[in-house]
């Protein structure tokens, strides 16, 4: 179902279709989400306290016990964490709980709209020993999210198969699959038709989920992102690595003139790894580079459809490969990847 979406996207919006099709990616399609997004909501009339996902469209959330497809030990916390939530004095102070689980640790983060009181900072103290996971309080923006107690454990995830680890924060964006993203860097590196004297340039590249795969099998890479803190993430997670032929910059891949400097120079290989807005904007400069190869992941097929249109029309890239990643079992949301060859 997915990849004829996908395809019907590349046709009615594009007006492309791939030389051929790659096999579909999957990984687990139970207990895979180990980034999520929880709603909270003391319902007075009810004298109880909701914890799931919002409702679409709709001002609601839904009233669960478990979820199956998050992560665990996050799966089987939703009735958990609404008896101690509800057990509060802060209970109807308490909006979201942002959900990260790394291979090191699982951190929820309460967004607390007033301080809590020393009751409720034992009773949270209390769920973190019972159930194994680190609680992060979040009083205002970002930059305000500090832990329960005085330590916490660094999360990290890995990709073996490159001898790396990545370090990120619990509101950070990281796939949130993590066999399927593993399986995903594999394919986008497989694709790239990597060489020893390629020098690479990875734009939307993240804290590196893909740029430091590359500099394990290229000459250089040069990663340009358009948020500050995930360009830190990748500079120290290159560090940790011990790689030293990757550069990232912060740039605003949306605007005209958006990473003018790191754009410079010669790239064999570009990968690209956009929002769901697409890439648009940066189109003409990536072709101007005249790379042998592009390699695109998208998380939205109507943008990608658009913007391979524009490649494959207008900018002298013909698509010779395309397929879905199931990166979201169970719904409809579609993950795909494209590759594209300088049409000579």
């Amino acid at each position: 179902m997915k990849q004829r979406e996908l395809a019907d996207n590349l046709s009615r919006i594009g007006k492309v279709s791939p030389a051929r099709w790659l096999p579909p990616v999957t990984g687990p399609v139970w207990g895979y989400r180990r980034r999520a997004r929880l709603g909270v909501k003391y319902v007075l009339k009810r004298g109880e306290v909701l914890v799931g996902f919002r409702e679409r469209g709709k001002p609601y959330i839904a009233a669960l016990e478990r979820c199956e497809i998050l992560a665990p030990p996050v799966d089987a916390l939703i009735a958990p964490l609404k008896a101690m939530i509800g057990a509060l004095a802060a209970r109807d102070r308490i909006a979201q709980i942002e959900v990260a689980v790394a291979d090191t640790a699982t951190v929820l983060v309460l967004r607390n709209l007033d301080p809590l009181g020393a009751a409720d900072r034992e009773a949270l103290a209390r769920f973190e020993t019972t159930h194994g996971v680190q609680i992060h309080l979040q009083p205002g923006g970002h930059d305000t999210i500090h832990p329960l107690g005085e330590t916490a454990t660094p999360l990290r995830y890995a990709l073996p198969a490159h001898d790396l680890q990545f370090e990120f924060r619990a509101t950070d964006f990281v796939q949130v699959n993590a066999a399927t993203n593993a399986r995903l860097v594999d394919l986008a590196l497989e694709s790239l038709q990597l060489g020893a004297e390629d020098r690479v340039l990875d734009l939307f590249c993240g804290l590196g989920n893909f740029s430091l795969p590359i500099a394990r099998q290229a000459r250089a890479v040069v990663g340009i992102e358009g948020e500050a803190g995930l360009v830190a993430r990748a500079r120290e997670n290159a560090a940790r690595n011990g790689i030293e032929n990757a550069e990232f910059h912060v740039a605003d891949l949306t605007q005209a003139d958006g990473g003018a400097a790191a754009l410079a120079g010669g790239f064999s290989r570009v990968l690209l790894d956009p929002p769901r807005t697409g890439a648009l904007e940066v189109l003409p400069r990536v072709a101007a580079l005249a790379a042998a190869r592009l390699v695109y992941v998208s998380c939205h097929p109507g943008t990608l459809a658009r913007d391979l249109g524009v490649l494959c029309h207008q900018l002298g890239y013909r698509l010779e490969a395309a397929g879905v990643i199931d990166m979201f079992p169970h719904t409809n949301h579609v993950e795909s990847i494209a590759v594209l060859e300088r049409d000579r």
